[in-house]
């Protein structure tokens, strides 16, 4: 089939789809339903004729369209041939092979004639430029016999003024070998002045980064002792609270203790029993908390911080949970606990193992975890340490080694287990 006619039937089943029913449209031409009629016909060429001589429904319906939309394409006697050939295709008549022939041989006429046309326009600008061409010669030609009558002439001439031109570039040889040998001179001066300057240079910088580096160690140094004295003030003012704290719970204990001892009446002194000598003295050092009763009683004094080596008390309690539901699970236990009881709760774990590390923890409760390289007994050990001396701490762990440590330094210690029997529920 000829490309015009082509096209024209292309376009009718283009401007047909826009309006049909989708069932009616066939699966390969529905993905260019959705373009304008003229981009359909562009894009969905192929499909829309192959559409028209596959199916029957979706030709039936393109047939029907024109008859209501545009019947003038259905009109088999039209001046056009184009027209009509379109006409008795989509009509299927018996002239319709007839009218594609005439389109076909119409399009090779046409196709014949353009080229035709082109070849005698590429004809008449060939001879125009052969024209062209002739005339260039023969004024070339004319300036060559000219330029021929005044050679001899100039040969002469131009000989004389290559002699002159010699000896000026003699002159000019001399000359340039002269300031070539004063510029390598100057350059190896230059470049020897270059070297001075540049280790002049890394001289100063390397004094001025030395400088910068003494300067910043000062600095250093000088900011690391202002730290570490707000760090041991803080420290100082903190223990000496606690130990006023103590001291103060302790002194009103001793009131209560001695009002009840002496029925509420005013002491006037020691009683006799108190003055006998040769009475051993106590050791005054401490010892492991037995039961939940003794637990409570400590609990009860006042300015008590209890610190727990978290992850020996969830592995007594829970060890089968994971290490981040055992430090939740502990975390907000020891807030009770703290809420109950008034007591100062610290939570010691490891951070070996911890990929992030909570801002904070439970309300009452401070939760800790170690640097890296450092266990958490030693943090526990320090934080016993830090505590003014007579503050009353009660450290919950089952590890020996701890335990010693910081009965040493004057902590109680609680086992896990009866840590745990204080904080269950039930």
């Amino acid at each position: 089939m000829p490309d015009p006619l082509r096209h024209r039937i292309a376009e009718v089943a283009a401007s047909a789809v826009g309006e049909m029913r989708p069932g009616d449209v066939p699966g390969r031409v529905r993905p260019v339903m959705r373009f304008a009629a003229a981009k359909r016909a562009k894009l969905g060429h192929a499909e829309l004729l192959a559409a028209m001589g596959e199916s029957t429904v979706f030709r039936a319906a393109v047939l029907d369209w024109c008859r209501r939309k545009r019947p003038e394409v259905l009109e088999l006697r039209q001046r056009d041939p184009l027209a009509a050939a379109t006409a008795n295709v989509l009509l299927n008549t018996v002239n319709a092979a007839h009218y594609v022939e005439l389109i076909d041989r119409r399009t090779r006429q046409d196709r014949t004639g353009e080229e035709r046309d082109s070849a005698l326009a590429r004809a008449e600008k060939l001879a125009s430029e052969n024209e062209r061409l002739r005339r260039e010669l023969a004024e070339t030609a004319e300036s060559v016999e000219r330029a021929r009558e005044h050679s001899g002439k100039d040969v002469e001439r131009l000989r004389k003024r290559l002699q002159q031109k010699g000896v000026q570039l003699k002159e000019c040889r001399t000359e340039v070998e002269r300031l070539g040998a004063e510029l390598e001179r100057l350059a190896r001066s230059k470049d020897r002045e270059i070297a001075e300057l540049t280790a002049e240079r890394d001289r100063e910088r390397n004094r001025a980064r030395e400088e910068r580096a003494r300067a910043e160690r000062a600095s250093n140094e000088a900011e690391t002792a202002r730290q570490s004295a707000r760090e041991a003030r803080k420290g100082d003012e903190v223990r000496l609270e606690l130990l006023l704290d103590t001291l103060e719970g302790s002194i009103a204990g001793l009131r209560r203790e001695i009002g009840s001892t002496s029925g509420g009446g005013p002491r006037s002194g020691p009683k006799p029993a108190e003055t006998v000598s040769r009475v051993r003295a106590g050791a005054g050092a401490v010892e492991d908390v037995p039961d939940v009763t003794v637990l409570d009683r400590l609990l009860a004094l006042p300015a008590v911080h209890v610190i727990i080596d978290g992850y020996n008390v969830t592995k007594t309690g829970y060890p089968d949970l994971p290490l981040a539901e055992q430090r939740e699970r502990l975390s907000q236990q020891a807030a009770v606990l703290a809420a109950r009881s008034g007591v100062e709760v610290t939570v010691v774990f490891d951070g070996a193992n911890v990929v992030s590390v909570p801002n904070a923890g439970p309300r009452g409760v401070r939760v800790l975890f170690s640097e890296p390289g450092v266990q958490a007994d030693d943090l526990i050990r320090d934080l016993v340490d830090a505590e003014p001396v007579g503050r009353q701490l009660v450290v919950a762990t089952s590890d020996r080694e701890v335990v010693e440590s910081v009965r040493r330094r004057g902590a109680y210690t609680v086992t896990s287990a009866v840590l745990l029997e204080r904080i269950s529920p039930g």
